[in-house]
């Protein structure tokens, strides 16, 4: 058992430090791309400009940008969330994949096994995302007409919510009446105040705090049960 600890320790370190690495050099990538265009083409944008905008943006996604590290880096592990992070689509595509192989393997957040079934699930994730996404700048041309129809436009609109509904459905199952409450009043919040659509990542936060109240009043209330009796 130490010797499985200290191998998985050293796993670890090395996870850490190569994500680390990568994440400067991705970062730096990401930043030096469209400079290097702009130098390129002789279009460089005014960077006063491009400072205000990305303040304005980049302030409503800062909180946005905390709550997924805070949310999923304990679901991921440290090679998954390296992975996740560095290629994108993480709650379209590689959340719900982790999910699913965790709980086709059955194990936990928080353990090594939670740690290895993550990083190969996300990394086959992203391999596949890399084929596909070849694939269809590959065929972009030919199936333009087929994309572009207007039959296909609703299921494309609907790729997201049918995803989530599906996995949704297994986790409501276990409390219906938390999963019930949550969804009427997020369901209300929405119609009520429809410019909140478009943050539903903050909306994570209030959402998942009456998720926890909920739940845990619930249990409180088991408890009281199960000690009366």
């Amino acid at each position: 058992m130490e010797q499985k600890n200290t191998q998985y320790e050293a796993y670890l370190s090395a996870t850490h430090k190569l994500g680390r690495w990568l994440t400067v050099l991705v970062l730096i990538l990401l930043l030096a791309a469209p400079f290097a265009i702009g130098l390129y083409l002789s279009a460089m944008p005014d960077l006063g400009a491009a400072v205000k905008a990305f303040l304005g943006v980049g302030l409503v996604y800062l909180v946005s940008g905390i709550v997924e590290y805070l949310i999923y880096v304990p679901m991921l592990g440290a090679g998954g969330s390296y992975l996740a992070f560095m290629t994108g689509n993480l709650i379209n595509m590689k959340i719900p994949c982790a999910i699913n192989a965790r709980d086709i393997v059955g194990v936990k957040s928080g353990t090594p096994e939670n740690e290895i079934i993550s990083t190969l699930s996300i990394a086959t994730s992203s391999l596949v995302t890399i084929l596909v996404l070849a694939a269809g700048v590959i065929l972009m041309i030919p199936l333009q007409p087929v994309l572009q129809s207007p039959t296909l436009q609703p299921a494309f609109e609907n790729v997201v919510p049918a995803l989530f509904g599906a996995m949704a459905c297994k986790y409501y199952r276990m409390n219906r009446v938390v999963a019930l409450i949550v969804l009427a009043c997020m369901s209300l919040l929405f119609i009520l105040v429809p410019g909140l659509i478009g943050s539903t990542s903050m909306m994570v936060i209030p959402s998942g705090a009456l998720a926890i109240v909920l739940a845990y009043l619930s249990f409180r209330r088991q408890q009281k049960t199960e000690g009366g009796l």
